[in-house]
């Protein structure tokens, strides 16, 4: 785009990298951790059952309190500085310094086993602890929470000695991925014009209106991830090794048992929204196939799934993105448009896409001012518009949080409630997009851009669970090579797009790019998405029905998604995540959405 795009500015956190506000923050952290230390060594340790309420109670509080400090500036100083290394991989300065912080932030892991560990010890008196102490009342769930967790703990010694490996094992492999992803360029002709781009970039041309530029990017995306196939393979291999080596010997059932721990949810619930998204696949396809008709071809090749349909403006300015999403987030409530406000005014979002930044998109907070900010690649598409409503929809997520006065033990939220303001925001702008639609062809182009997305979070999506779950497995025998991992993506595809695509055209190299399989803490950050959109599609149908009388509850939902299991606080909504109804009934209203596309 030739328009100027906003750069994140967090010069009211810290002025700068070597700014003596840093440092004195940095020294605070280091002399906070040692004191947790300390205070944990000759007090919380030694203290057991035997001791007592009156004894255990302010020793809890206290931990919480000192977890709380600590967590809260060791939060910002990481997010300070990783607002360098996503959007500037070159930066060394800012890489040594994430080094550094991650060696720091080691003690801190090793200081939440320990203190997990000695809950799980202290759980028979937990109850009694919890009544007679406020700050252990006020966060009951996390203790309660780490007690139960406590039990997939490997001796301390053992603990210690992964997290102190990590950083050179996972972690790296992790920075690693992160680091040739984002410097990879390619040359490619646009417009006449030939240039190096940011993989970012030609990864956002798949939704260019011409074929030619579509399947020629596809072809530089094929031939580009080729040439860092085997790096990215053995980061795939590195981390994914780690994981299962961890799991087996803190007795988990298997990878996925922790990811469902972390999501809050259990078995059932998964598999129940899991086998209505199996069950959906047939309409998706009737969507795909729709799709290809309109693009007059019997099957869409990979490069076609983002084709757009219909006509529409064909690009969206940033200025007309901000007034759009401005003015429909007041629509749905005055807190919502006030954040998506500051977020614009303030430079809380980095928007251009330039070497050296991350693909993606993401929003981070920055708890110690009480501010969030947002990462994403814009290029004026409805796709990018819908990008930043779900990023500001985190944040809004974030605010709401903040304003509670939660703690950041209470914020610690789980990966599927994580999406629920994302998806919702995300909501309200593509209604509002179609509800604007002037004639059946703008109204084809924005469902085209509904369900695109739909089918990627309940499609797609599905296919990386599949994926992922097939790595680990394998993994357990031996590595695997570039070639296999391709291989199994292929099949993952195959599996879940069926004959809605054109089998010879697939993207095999889909596991490169994407972060979300580069993380040992956090497996399976894929299905909390779809729980996120058919959460989200439920709790929309429920604000159509209430009006604004819904939004204080839902305010209410986002500031407690740290604080009850998944399936409590859907509760409060009338809503049973355990059984097939409350998914079918989501999926129910993309099948109408498929049902008028194909008409048009």
């Amino acid at each position: 785009m030739t328009q100027k795009l906003p750069h994140w500015n967090l010069s009211n956190v810290y002025p700068g990298l070597d700014s003596k506000e840093l440092k004195q923050d940095w020294q605070d952290m280091l002399a906070q951790i040692e004191g947790l230390e300390k205070f944990f060594a000759e007090k919380v340790a030694p203290a057991g059952v035997e001791q007592g309420v009156q004894t255990l109670a302010p020793l809890v509080g206290e931990l919480i309190d000192r977890f709380n400090a600590v967590s809260e500036l060791a939060w910002t100083i990481n997010a300070y500085i990783g607002s360098f290394v996503t959007t500037d991989s070159f930066n060394k300065q800012a890489k040594r310094l994430e080094s550094e912080f991650d060696t720091e932030a080691v003690r801190l892991q090793k200081l939440n086993v320990q203190a997990s560990a000695w809950i799980g010890r202290i759980a028979p008196l937990l109850p009694q602890i919890i009544a007679a102490e406020p700050r252990a009342k006020a966060h009951a769930f996390f203790l309660e929470e780490t007690a139960r967790q406590s039990k997939y703990l490997m001796s301390e010694a053992e603990e210690a000695l992964a997290a102190e490996l990590m950083l050179d094992g996972a972690v790296a492999w992790s920075k690693l991925q992160g680091t040739v992803t984002s410097q990879l360029t390619w040359e490619f002709e646009l417009d006449g014009k030939t240039e190096a781009l940011p993989m970012p970039a030609i990864i956002n041309l798949r939704s260019h209106p011409e074929e030619d530029v579509r399947r020629r990017a596809y072809e530089a995306e094929m031939a580009a991830w080729k040439t860092v196939e085997e790096p990215l393979a053995a980061a795939m291999n590195g981390i994914k090794g780690t994981v299962n080596t961890l799991d087996r010997r803190r007795g988990r059932e298997d990878a996925l048992h922790a990811a469902i721990d972390m999501a809050r949810i259990d078995r059932p619930t998964l598999e129940a929204m899991l086998t209505a998204m199996r069950d959906s696949f047939p309409m998706f396809r009737r969507y795909f196939k729709a799709k290809a008709k309109k693009l007059g071809k019997e099957k869409l090749a990979w490069w076609d799934l983002f084709a757009p349909v219909g006509k529409t403006a064909s690009t969206f300015t940033w200025e007309q993105t901000r007034d759009f999403i401005l003015a429909n987030f007041g629509s749905f409530s005055p807190e919502l448009e006030s954040l998506a406000r500051r977020a614009f005014e303030h430079d809380w979002i980095d928007a251009e896409m330039r070497p050296g930044k991350r693909g993606g998109a993401f929003c981070m907070g920055v708890p110690a001012v009480k501010e969030s900010r947002i990462l994403c690649n814009f290029d004026g598409t409805l796709d990018q518009v819908s990008t930043v409503a779900h990023e500001l929809g985190h944040a809004f997520h974030n605010q709401c949080a903040y304003a509670a006065g939660k703690t950041m033990l209470q914020q610690d939220t789980p990966m599927t409630l994580a999406e629920t303001a994302s998806i919702l925001c995300e909501t309200i702008v593509n209604q509002a997009v179609l509800r604007q639609a002037a004639g059946p062809e703008e109204e084809l182009a924005v469902l085209e851009g509904i369900l695109n997305n739909a089918s990627q979070v309940i499609v797609d999506i599905y296919s990386r669970y599949l994926f992922e779950k097939e790595v680990f497995d394998r993994r357990t025998r031996a590595e695997l090579s570039a070639d296999e991992l391709c291989e199994i993506m292929e099949g993952a595809q195959r599996a879940t797009y069926g004959d809605g695509l054109d089998e010879r055209y697939l993207m095999k190299y889909m596991w490169t790019w994407k972060p979300h399989y580069y993380s040992a803490g956090l497996s399976f950050y894929n299905f909390p998405y779809a729980f996120g959109l058919l959460f989200g599609i439920g709790l929309y149908a429920i604000y159509q029905q209430r009006g604004a009388d819904f939004v204080p509850d839902y305010i209410n939902l986002l500031a407690s998604t740290g604080e009850a299991p998944a399936a409590d606080l859907a509760a409060r909504f009338g809503i049973d995540i355990r059984t097939r109804k409350f998914w079918d009934d989501s999926l129910a209203v993309i099948e109408q959405q498929v049902e008028r596309y194909a008409k048009l």
